[in-house]
């Protein structure tokens, strides 16, 4: 969602964390291309990365029904209702940092080191 958004302090504040718990960088990476990356990414992985973009781009998309489909074939009911919360929780986050034109973090300490 970050990246859909643009939303640097996010991104920036979860691949700090997501390596403080030993997501290796090249996943990470390859989270803009989940679609080409293989078996990088499990198969919950990949329906939560899609119904994270279809939710995240809702006015282009309208959760398509297949889309719905796809996570709920994954996904228990509660599970997806908990999903589709944080999804729309870190949108509204993205649109807080980027609307206030909050830095990341570590572009901060990069700042005050020099």
């Amino acid at each position: 969602m970050s990246q859909i958004n643009g939303c640097a302090y996010c991104l920036d504040m979860h691949t700090t964390s997501l390596i403080k718990k030993g997501v290796t960088p090249t996943k990470l990476a390859l989270v803009q291309a989940w679609h080409e990356a293989g078996a990088v990414f499990s198969e919950r992985e990949r329906a939560a990365l899609a119904w994270a973009e279809s939710v995240t781009r809702v006015a282009d998309t309208h959760v398509p029904e297949h889309d719905f489909d796809a996570a709920a074939a994954v996904f228990s009911e509660k599970e997806l209702a908990d999903l589709t919360m944080a999804i729309g929780l870190m949108n509204a986050y993205n649109r807080l940092a980027i609307s206030f034109r909050r830095a990341p973090d570590s572009a901060l300490a990069a700042k005050a080191s020099v």
